[in-house]
């Protein structure tokens, strides 16, 4: 812990140092265990945290303490430091994605390699496209493909239904979530999301604080800046799953997008991180940062 980030550090100091940065409203052990291992096998320095809001980090009464997703970007920063990092490799999941391309845009010095996870290209509107998908509203001609017909089944009756009572009640909705966001191609292992999800539950200091991070982009809608991934200067690894539900088809756009980026298709991934796709994720990311990537560092 530092300050009000909680933050856990694993593998030798002396290696290359990752960062891995979670989606919105997400938790940082939603990084696997096996996952993190397998980096830190692989000679990595390995940083994870939980957002503001999340986890054991603080949480805030956001009518009292509000703020923006650019305050949760100088997060990001802040934890580097806290860890002592000049820079590290980024390598971030979903809206953690648009972070680390933003700060490979505004401050190319701090990161040594990006790798993006099941994310959306900076500036592309990601979150419009899901409330019109929602609303059942038509797509303007140029919009990012819209989410799976089932993600958005799914999160439009959770929208309609009564809020959680208990316990029981709330993980049982977050392992539904996971379920879909899982996708339809690997078997879901529901005893292995209990697990995961009774954990995010029970370490939370809020769990419903999280919602504050909605609150966040809506009081700066304008956050992402449009047209400036081609100043993406970092070596970049786009990683999206054949059957991601939330954002089908947003890699091969960042990967157009940002000059000299690689884009890596995971066979049966969606959105999640299950046990089938860490090996091949792994190896993707410990390539990828490898020094000889970066040779000037």
């Amino acid at each position: 812990m530092h300050d009000d980030i909680w933050s856990e550090e694993f593998g030798a100091i002396t290696d290359e140092p990752i960062l891995l940065i979670m989606g919105s409203m997400s938790q940082g052990v939603l990084w696997p265990d096996e996952f993190v291992g397998r980096l830190t096998a692989g000679g990595r320095r390995v940083i994870r945290y939980d957002h503001r809001d999340t986890g054991r980090s603080r949480t805030v009464d956001f009518e009292k303490e509000p703020y923006t997703w650019e305050d949760i970007k100088d997060d990001v920063l802040r934890v580097m430091d806290a860890h002592g990092l000049e820079s590290a490799h980024l390598v971030a999941h979903s809206a953690g994605g648009l972070l680390g391309q933003l700060i490979a845009v505004e401050q190319p010095e701090r990161v040594r390699t990006l790798t993006v996870i099941g994310s959306s290209p900076l500036g592309g509107g990601e979150g419009a496209v899901i409330m019109r998908a929602l609303m059942g509203q038509p797509q303007p001609e140029g919009s990012l493909p819209e989410p799976a017909p089932e993600f958005v089944a799914f999160f439009r009756e959770l929208i309609a239904s009564p809020p959680p009572a208990t316990r029981r009640e709330r993980i049982e909705v977050m392992i539904a979530e996971q379920r879909v966001l899982h996708g339809t191609a690997l078997p879901f292992d529901e005893d292995a999301a209990r697990r995961l999800q009774e954990r995010v539950y029970d370490r939370a200091r809020d769990l419903d604080a999280v919602a504050n991070h909605r609150l966040a982009a809506a009081a700066r809608p304008d956050f992402e800046p449009v047209g400036v991934l081609h100043l993406v200067k970092a070596p970049t690894l786009v990683v999206e799953g054949t059957h991601e539900p939330a954002k089908p088809g947003h890699g091969a756009i960042i990967a157009e997008l940002i000059p000299g980026a690689r884009l890596l298709m995971i066979e049966g991934m969606g959105h999640t991180l299950p046990p089938e796709v860490h090996e091949e994720l792994a190896e993707a990311v410990l390539t990828h940062t490898s020094p000889t990537t970066t040779p000037d560092r």
